[in-house]
């Protein structure tokens, strides 16, 4: 959770600092840098005593970044996005678990084409914080950690851009990397790597959404999603990593947030409770909390 904090108060604290640079200027002239987001901390918590029906007591959080930092000087444009979050859930059967945990930066720079269009570069990287578990199976057993896996993707492409709130890329080439730095994970060929192998390259093609939109007075929407197919025997096999955050603020300093993942990798086995390779399946994740936000 701590790492959290720190890359939340890190990213906030640099990208303002940059920002308020820009705007120190008495002239009436648009910043060249513009910052925007959101932050917060969600918790939920359940307490029972003496209660017929049954439960037990619970206590959940999680702390999440969702911020924009772009820069833009005459016809070149650089984009930068984060997004983090990190969550955990304690009951009294089964102690404190993880319920949630994203790292997910991407750095796009373009230089302006024509009016709404940009040849761009883009890089994309993904990973998580902590080890992570299949509890469903006995015994409990590890099946993720940081940079096991590890996703990056490298493209050049072009990138329609007709405001700062909507962003449609596609690349012809792109470069997808998987590094699985766990060993154990190394050894077993986990997340499609060869066994006793690191690393994975593949060339495919690759298609970036990015779409904001405030529904109304304080309630804003983020939805991110990428698509990669790779030119070899498994072309037309999409990967899709479709994330959507929906933020509520109810007052100066409280708010709700709901966010919803959908996830699909063809080289990504789903492992059952019996511990039995099902082959890739579709992931779903959804959180809803409330809790203190700032909106940036």
């Amino acid at each position: 959770m701590k790492k959290v904090f720190l890359l939340v108060i890190a990213f906030v604290t640099v990208a303002t600092f940059v920002y308020s640079q820009t705007t120190e200027d008495t002239v009436k002239v648009e910043p060249k840098w513009k910052l925007d987001g959101v932050t917060g901390i969600n918790f939920s918590q359940t307490s029972l005593k003496n209660w017929a029906g049954g439960g037990e007591n619970s206590l959940a959080g999680n702390a999440y970044l969702n911020g924009t930092l772009l820069y833009k000087s005459g016809k070149w444009a650089w984009e930068n996005n984060l997004a983090l979050d990190y969550g955990l859930a304690r009951t009294a059967s089964t102690g404190v678990r993880k319920s949630t945990d994203k790292i997910d930066f991407a750095s796009k720079l373009g230089y302006q084409a024509k009016e709404k269009l940009f040849y761009t570069g883009l890089f994309d990287f993904k990973t998580q914080f902590a080890e992570g578990y299949n509890y469903a199976v006995t015994p409990i057993k590890r099946i993720s950690n940081f940079m096991a896996p590890g996703y990056g993707t490298l493209s050049l492409g072009l990138d329609y851009k007709p405001n700062n709130n909507f962003s449609l890329y596609y690349s012809p080439l792109a470069a997808k990397f998987t590094w699985v730095l766990d060993d154990e994970f190394s050894k077993a060929g986990m997340f499609g790597v060869e066994a006793e192998k690191r690393f994975k390259g593949e060339l495919g093609s690759y298609l970036k959404t990015v779409y904001k939109l405030q529904i109304m007075e304080n309630v804003d929407l983020i939805s991110k999603a990428d698509f990669f197919t790779a030119y070899n025997n498994s072309f037309g096999n999409i990967d899709v990593d479709w994330d959507v955050l929906l933020s509520m603020k109810i007052n100066k300093y409280l708010s709700s947030t709901f966010n919803a993942t959908l996830r699909y990798d063809d080289d990504v086995d789903y492992i059952d409770e019996n511990g039995v390779s099902r082959g890739p399946r579709v992931q779903f994740r959804q959180i809803l909390g409330i809790g203190l936000a700032y909106k940036f």
